[in-house]
């Protein structure tokens, strides 16, 4: 075998042997400071009807609102899962990330094209060695031939570009996951912001009708000579103050009656839930170790799989320094004539380009190829700070949510103990009233002052509905209970 082809023989077998090798850096997610276990979990009861689940990133995070034991609430995220339109677009952008993915893998096979048409020229004297002043005529060539490329992967460019856009798939299937557990929590505490608000309602609406008796018995006793005319503008101002608050809690009310429609990708005017007073559930949150947060939270493992990517695409940038080998070929007909195309005599083949070469490497561009590698680690070294900013975010979160938790409770414990003290004295308020001791003013107030406390403990048993449903969002949800019932004081 003559020298010439052992030495083009040999070029394409280490072409071959150099292809798929990767430049990128090897892949190693960053290192977190995870503690050991949460600070204020040791301040909470660890509940046995509950299970900590481990799911992978893209798992769905399991119905953990059957806890609440609230059927109405069941089917409310049913059909935010089914018509929530943010959560369609993130859908959407998941089909876009796998359409790239798809498009990046294409370039791994030869793209084969098919071409017919005719072209009309006149070439040059000097192009046919002739004198500058020779004649030479116009000619049509019809071509009807079929074109191949393939690009050999020498360095891994293609094979990065593959790597990061399925880590992009990736990091958008997490994403929907984390928008699901974000819709699902809101609708959660939209609905107990509705049932407090409705219990609030019902509180009031108490109240002033206390403070109706009273402005009425204020007017009468004026009346008699009884009280000055100061007393009666006091019970109205405390009447018109009451209504003012009721009307508040309405205007609240209707907000967060239109928000849950948005979520359930209704039209507001579409949508009513009818009132309906606060169910007192508590439920008992277990924390787990800080380890198992980095599995659980779906946006933890989106910021993971960002780093995966900008990591693929250092190889990219990296590649851009070395030679691109791209193997062309063209198979067909040529001839003068349309008539003569299909003839055995008018085939005819090509391989190399038609114009450039087969080996392309750039000598000098100003250093933009530096460039772009700078660029492509700075946006790594980006990536990393992210993730390790949204694993501190979770740990506060879910610290947060533990805190809230012990001292929401402790609080429910202290309004429990006053609510209880305001009924004692109310009934000795009603008691002393009827043996004469006491006026019915005192008694009016007396019961006021029940309802207050009444009031002051629906918004801690709704803070600590939402607080729960907000412990649960930290958590990354996935979890399950092992009873159907929800531990329930």
């Amino acid at each position: 075998m003559p020298k010439k082809q052992i030495w083009l023989l040999s070029s394409l077998m280490g072409s071959l042997l150099l292809a798929g090798c990767s430049l990128a850096p090897q892949y190693e997610p960053a290192n977190v400071a995870t503690p050991l276990k949460f600070k204020e979990a040791t301040s909470l009861l660890e509940d046995e009807n509950w299970k900590v689940a481990q799911p992978n990133d893209i798992q769905s995070r399991g119905e953990w609102w059957h806890v609440f034991n609230n059927a109405e609430l069941n089917e409310l995220e049913q059909q935010a899962i089914v018509g929530n339109q943010n959560l369609k677009s993130v859908a959407a952008n998941i089909q876009a990330s796998r359409a790239l993915k798809s498009a990046a893998q294409a370039e791994r096979m030869p793209s084969i094209g098919v071409g017919f048409g005719p072209t009309r020229q006149r070439l040059s004297p000097a192009s046919q060695g002739l004198d500058a002043n020779a004649q030479t005529s116009t000619q049509t060539l019809w071509r009807a031939q079929t074109n191949v490329a393939y690009e050999l992967d020498l360095f891994g460019r293609i094979a990065s570009s593959v790597n990061a856009a399925t880590a992009d798939v990736q990091q958008q299937e997490i994403l929907y996951q984390s928008a699901l557990l974000a819709l699902q929590a809101d609708v959660a505490q939209s609905y107990f912001q509705i049932r407090q608000l409705d219990t609030e309602q019902v509180i009031y609406e108490r109240i002033i009708k206390l403070l109706t008796e009273s402005h009425h018995l204020m007017q009468a006793r004026f009346k008699n000579g009884a009280v000055s005319e100061l007393d009666v503008f006091r019970a109205q101002t405390e009447l018109s103050t009451a209504q003012t608050n009721l009307l508040s809690i309405e205007r609240s009310r209707a907000n967060a009656e239109h928000a849950l429609a948005v979520l359930l990708g209704k039209p507001p005017a579409n949508f009513a839930l009818p009132k309906q007073v606060l169910t007192e559930t508590s439920i008992r949150i277990p924390a787990g170790l800080p380890s198992s947060l980095l599995e659980r939270r779906p946006d933890i493992a989106a910021a993971e799989r960002a780093m995966a990517a900008d990591n693929a695409r250092i190889g990219i940038a990296r590649a851009a320094f070395f030679p691109r080998l791209s193997l062309t070929g063209a198979l067909g007909y040529e001839s003068s004539t349309l008539g003569e195309l299909t003839q055995w005599s008018s085939r005819t083949f090509l391989l190399g380009p038609v114009a450039g070469t087969i080996l392309s490497l750039p000598l000098f561009d100003g250093g933009q190829r530096k460039a772009g590698v700078t660029q492509a680690r700075a946006i790594y070294e980006e990536s990393i700070a992210n993730y390790r900013q949204t694993v501190l975010n979770a740990f506060r979160e879910v610290e947060n949510g533990l805190s809230d938790q012990r001292i929401l409770e402790q609080q429910i414990n202290a309004q429990a103990q006053a609510l209880s003290s305001s009924q004692h004295a109310n009934k000795l308020s009603h008691l002393r009233y009827r043996e004469g001791v006491v006026s019915y003013l005192d008694v009016i107030d007396s019961d006021r002052n029940i309802l207050q406390q009444e009031q002051l403990a629906a918004q801690l048993h709704g803070s600590r509905m939402i607080a729960s449903v907000d412990l649960i969002r930290a958590l990354g949800g996935g979890w399950t209970m092992n009873q159907t019932q929800a531990f329930t004081q």
